[in-house]
């Protein structure tokens, strides 16, 4: 086993959980949806994260071609992975009640959930200049004004509770990362 296929590993299971953690949480609201409380947002946010956490995961294949590791890099993806795990902690408690109003519970946790996401998008910042410096991976086309538009996201989720924005954040979020995963060297890992 290289040494990519050992941190893979960790990496693997840290955000195996975190779509296990989503899939569980959808799963509970969906069992109980006499008694709860849907919120869009919440919903659209749940399918991003998944997508989210399905693309970093198919972007650590990168990371292959790297040969020499050191701590710090290693540190490094792994910070990214625990990120895209505690974005799927907060959407869902861990011990979910029956009757849980979504809506209450998401504006409760959107500082937190909105803060990860702006983490999670200065790590992926610094992922895609190192990929480049160390030539795994070229800057993707169009990367500048695809981060520059998501990191906003995160900072007008945090500064609004207006109920539309909140509809529309998560719907620009996928568009942008769908745009980005089609016309990018992002749709395929050269290995």
């Amino acid at each position: 086993m290289g040494v990519f296929e050992y941190i893979g590993v960790l990496i693997s299971v840290i955000m195996g959980l975190g779509i296990t953690h989503l899939a569980t949480g959808a799963t509970k609201l969906i069992q109980h949806r006499d008694e709860v409380r849907f919120y869009l947002p919440h919903m659209l946010w749940t399918a991003n994260i998944l997508v989210f956490i399905l693309l970093i995961w198919w972007g650590m294949f990168s990371w292959s071609g790297h040969h020499t590791w050191h701590a710090s890099e290693y540190l490094f993806i792994t910070l990214y992975s625990i990120t895209a795990f505690f974005l799927a902690s907060m959407l869902y408690p861990w011990d979910m009640a029956r009757d849980i109003n979504v809506r209450e519970y998401f504006f409760k946790n959107r500082v937190w959930f909105f803060g990860g996401l702006l983490v999670a998008w200065w790590i992926d910042i610094a992922a895609s200049l190192v990929k480049a410096d160390s030539g795994l991976r070229p800057i993707p086309q169009g990367y500048v004004g695809f981060i520059c538009a998501q990191m906003l996201i995160p900072l007008i989720g945090i500064a609004s509770r207006n109920h539309v924005i909140q509809i529309i954040l998560p719907v620009i979020f996928l568009a942008f990362v769908v745009l980005l995963v089609l016309f990018s060297d992002q749709s395929q890992i050269s290995g």
